[in-house]
């Protein structure tokens, strides 16, 4: 994929290092009803060439905890 592409697709990215022009930092907030509880994910792609050459994302351990605490949140067995 090009940059254009990846702008397309997630958007602008919240962080453009300023340092390392070749990395793009996109943060992800996520707030359910009335809870006060933010769950929050972070996806980083670096490119080389104007191509993505790779892609950081939370491990699916880390996603996998942070989704059972949000249905945990949404059983009304856990209040933040």
């Amino acid at each position: 994929m090009t940059r254009s592409q990846v702008r397309y697709l997630l958007g602008t990215p919240m962080v453009a290092d300023t340092f390392d022009k070749e990395r793009w930092d996109y943060i992800y907030y996520l707030k359910k009803g009335h809870s006060r509880k933010v769950d929050s994910r972070r996806v980083t792609v670096y490119f080389d060439a104007e191509k993505v050459a790779k892609i950081d994302k939370p491990s699916a351990a880390v996603a996998a905890a942070q989704d059972a605490s949000a249905a945990a949140v949404k059983a009304g067995r856990t209040y933040y």
